[in-house]
């Protein structure tokens, strides 16, 4: 159930809260991507204690990896990784059709090969849908056929058409008790697409509502286009979830733009190449400039790596290829992620929302680097 507290006045921005069945989701809400059953150089103390209320899994690894006998016989998803909190399962939709030419269409669902050894799969949303009801996530998310943004128009029509189709084969599928099932609405840049597609699945009255088909290498005004053409088409009373999205001023943005529930593997991604998020931008702390620089990461922060070392630590243990080097960058990041969708609320409930959204902008600025590595980072979920 989604329960829509209150809206801002000045966007189409909305402060919600969704009940599930391993607990309720204040949003908006960034949900920390845990793509092989764990938040890439995270543990689960360091996510509850940064505020993480839900994270995301994903199909068609877990499938390949550790495989569903394995996770049946721990109790499930939640028992494998021992995570008491929600967890939403991507359908595998996105990873399939990446794969490009080594997968072949078919009327109910995709054939392709492995990634790992090449032995032939066949997923569509008979097989989606039973995979995320034996990993028992509180959201499963419907198979659906994500384009690349520039597919020539026919290709995107068709791929609306399909995921209509899957979408109400989807619906028909049993699930665990207390999941919930999500619409992927396609379309890419077509407001009438999107339109059409938006009517069909709200016409089958999912538990909430994802904006697909965005974060696949498209030029952020398209994204944001797409956002905004879909949205309208959206049921208030339902959750909306732009998949794969995004920076912090993106998902500032997006908030405004009456979206509700994000992913994205930027955090961790990012981590790992040295680079860190704060409140007025990213910069790599690999570089020479921090090396005597014994401040944190950022000034106020109050995540665990900002409290305890300094700028040139983290610096040195980046450039001496120390694992405690990238986790650090880490739990920074993913704290400062949840730290933004912590101070939307925030503000969404005090009516300072408008005020937020401009002040964040005049002083946050994206890096060339972070900007070139959000598509990139995406492929991983």
């Amino acid at each position: 159930m989604f329960e829509l507290l209150n809206t801002d006045p000045h966007s189409r921005a909305r402060r919600g809260r969704l009940t599930t069945a391993h607990g309720v989701v204040d949003t908006p809400v960034f949900m920390p991507v845990g793509t092989q059953a764990s938040v890439k150089a995270l543990d689960n103390r360091e996510l509850l204690e940064m505020g993480s209320q839900i994270i995301l899994g994903n199909t068609y690894h877990l499938n390949l990896r550790p495989g569903l006998e394995i996770i049946t016989a721990a109790g499930g998803l939640h028992g494998f990784m021992n995570w008491s909190r929600p967890i939403l399962t991507d359908s595998g939709g996105f990873q399939v059709f990446s794969l490009g030419k080594i997968r072949k269409i078919r009327e109910h669902g995709v054939e392709f090969r492995s990634h790992l050894d090449g032995s032939l799969i066949f997923l569509g949303p008979k097989e989606s849908m039973e995979i995320q009801r034996v990993l028992g996530s509180d959201i499963a998310m419907v198979f659906d056929e994500c384009p690349p943004h520039d597919a020539p128009a026919e290709e995107i029509a068709r791929a609306v058409k399909r995921t209509i189709r899957w979408a109400a084969e989807c619906l028909q599928q049993p699930r665990a008790p207390g999941q919930k099932y999500f619409g992927i609405v396609q379309g890419a840049s077509d407001p009438k697409l999107r339109e059409k597609c938006a009517r069909e699945l709200v016409a089958m009255d999912f538990d909430g509502y994802a904006i697909g088909g965005v974060s696949v290498g498209e030029p952020e005004p398209e994204m944001m286009k797409a956002v905004e053409i879909t949205e309208p088409h959206l049921p208030v009373n339902k959750a909306r979830y732009a998949m794969g999205l995004g920076t912090p001023a993106q998902l500032v943005e997006l908030v405004a733009r009456g979206v509700d529930m994000f992913d994205c593997v930027l955090p961790t991604r990012v981590a790992r190449n040295g680079t860190a998020f704060t409140s007025r931008g990213t910069f790599a702390i690999k570089g020479g400039a921090v090396k005597a620089d014994f401040g944190p990461i950022e000034e106020g922060c109050t995540c665990f790596a900002c409290r305890h070392h300094t700028r040139a630590y983290i610096r040195h243990l980046l450039n001496v290829n120390e694992i405690l080097g990238l986790r650090l960058v880490s739990i920074h990041n993913s704290h400062f992620f949840l730290k933004v969708m912590q101070d939307i609320r925030d503000h969404l409930e005090a009516g300072t929302f408008s005020e937020f959204r401009r002040e964040f902008a005049a002083r946050y600025v994206p890096t060339l680097k972070v900007q070139a590595a959000r598509a990139a980072a995406n492929a991983d979920r």
